[in-house]
């Protein structure tokens, strides 16, 4: 059996004219992710530890952001194509790992629902799935609350 691993990582900037989205369900909050799609940082940075575990390119190449086809589109939809494209390479989602950098809101609530929307759309158990959440001490621009960051490690494997 072979085993990859994939890195991805994605940022958004925050205002407060949009609904937050992180894995995959809508976050209660008073600033949401500025994208072409909704957003969600967390299921583009699984997205792109995925493609980048089967040498597949990134999101950006795949779902560009300057295509209608993709504009407001709901990330789990990405995230399902993705896995798509795994899966007709014969690969097989091992685990993600994953972290969240938002300073607020707390998302620590939220966690075992995302796990539960990321299990149904890549169709592997819940326990596969790890998501974390930090802050950076009100340093930087997520200190300062103008953006959110999402890092992913995954592992994939292929007969």
């Amino acid at each position: 059996m072979k085993f990859r691993i994939g890195l991805g990582i994605d940022v958004h900037q925050l205002s407060k004219d949009r609904d937050l989205f992180l894995g995959g369900i809508k976050i209660a909050s008073e600033k949401g992710c500025i994208a072409h799609s909704d957003g969600d940082v967390l299921l583009h940075a699984i997205c792109d530890a995925l493609l980048g575990a089967a040498n597949l390119r990134d999101i950006g190449f795949h779902f560009p952001d300057n295509s209608d086809e993709f504009k407001n589109i709901d990330s789990k939809i990405l995230l399902s194509r993705t896995c798509n494209l795994l899966y007709s390479k014969g690969y097989k989602i091992e685990n993600i790992d994953s972290t969240v950098c938002l300073e607020k809101p707390k998302i620590k609530d939220y966690i075992p629902e995302m796990i539960k929307t990321i299990a149904k759309v890549i169709n592997i158990s819940e326990d596969c799935i790890s998501i974390k959440a930090t802050t950076t001490e009100k340093l930087g621009f997520t200190g300062r609350e103008e953006g959110v960051v999402a890092l992913a490690v995954v592992s994939i494997s292929k007969e």
